[in-house]
């Protein structure tokens, strides 16, 4: 391949992927057929998801001052990228969930702020972290839930005064005596 058709490549790749792509996963789609991959591409697109085939030699050039730089030792064989979505978590679960009808899917491995997830079980393991939204979701509970306990305990015995008084009133209305307490 000729030096320009190379840099054309990898041009591509830096437009297709952007430099602000600091979170992808890395896979092989090698052993899908034409369907199947066509069918795994537009489940994944429905959430944003993009697939992109890449040479290997040519990613490793093209990544190599990037975010993505760390994916490059896991570049062998047939390797695809799979950026895009809400976060690479959601990128994990939704490929981690098309494997189990589509076995042929390969996963090599995943990067999450530098961190990198090799292999089947790293990226098995990246899929069970809480997305950005719902780890925020869990520290507000972890915050409000103290509050509201305490607000509640507060509310117990004050409450049950009211729910007295409300009694005592009903039944003077109706002209009932009521019993002293002993």
């Amino acid at each position: 391949m000729s030096k320009p058709i190379k840099s054309i490549m990898m041009r591509d790749y830096g437009s297709r992927i952007g430099a602000d792509t600091k979170d992808a996963m890395l896979i092989s789609i090698r052993g899908l057929k034409a369907v199947d991959n066509a069918k795994v591409r537009n489940q994944l697109a429905k959430k944003q998801i993009k697939v992109t085939v890449v040479r290997n030699s040519l990613a490793r050039k093209s990544f190599e001052k990037s975010e993505l730089a760390p994916l490059t030792e896991l570049m062998s064989g047939a390797s695809a990228l799979a950026y895009g979505g809400a976060s690479v978590i959601e990128v994990a679960r939704e490929i981690v969930g098309l494997i189990a009808k589509f076995p042929a899917i390969e996963l090599k491995g995943a990067i999450l702020d530098g961190q990198l997830f090799t292999g089947k079980a790293g990226v098995e393991e990246l899929s069970k972290f809480p997305t950005k939204d719902e780890a925020i979701a869990r520290v507000v509970t972890l915050i409000v839930s103290p509050a509201r306990k305490l607000v509640a305990q507060i509310q117990g015995p004050g409450s049950g005064v009211a729910g007295i008084v409300k009694a005592i009133e009903t039944k003077l209305e109706k002209g009932e005596a009521i019993a002293k307490a002993g």
